[in-house]
């Protein structure tokens, strides 16, 4: 569970990233790695989500070129009790999905987020579970003019990280 000692982090302008049921090591590497770039505070790893030490580690190593070693991180078995915690702490609960199937969806460039806030990220192909959109504050997408309907998991993650990022420093 979230711990109240940090409770004093969350305060700041603080951006926490939740990556729950990722099933590529790859795509955890990149993210680590992305994380450091934006200044993300914290990885949350859920679910099936793989986490440092594993025993295929290097599919993670060989993304993230050592940000798994920079970036604080935690393992969460269950994702939904993690966010009902951080959400319990004045912490803005914020689901980037597809805008295909997920519902009340704003898109990237039309929100402005408030923070602290943490970002969930979902399974490359289920997304995000629909109990943890429906207490979601916020759920967001990024648009697209292509006839794919997605993106990559870890690129989609990178643009939003840089967003919130950006919108913090300016």
């Amino acid at each position: 569970m979230f711990s109240v000692s940090c409770y004093n982090d969350f305060m700041k302008k603080s951006i926490y990233l939740i990556l729950d049921n990722i099933r590529s090591l790859y795509n955890i590497g990149s993210m680590f790695r992305t994380a450091d770039a934006f200044g993300i505070e914290k990885i949350y790893l859920c679910g099936i989500s793989a986490y440092p030490p594993n025993r295929q580690m290097e599919k993670i190593v060989k993304t993230s070129l050592g940000a798994e070693k920079i970036v604080p991180w935690e393992y969460h078995k269950q994702a939904l009790r993690l966010i009902k915690d951080l959400k319990s702490h004045g912490v803005k609960i914020i689901a980037l999905e597809n805008n295909v199937g997920a519902y009340c969806n704003t898109p990237l460039q039309k929100y402005k987020p408030t923070y602290p806030l943490v970002l969930i990220v979902g399974n490359e192909v289920k997304g995000i579970n629909q109990n943890i959109l429906k207490i979601a504050d916020r759920i967001i997408y990024i648009p697209m003019s292509g006839k794919k309907e997605s993106l990559n998991v870890a690129v989609a993650c990178a643009i939003a990280m840089y967003f919130h990022s950006a919108f913090k420093s300016g």
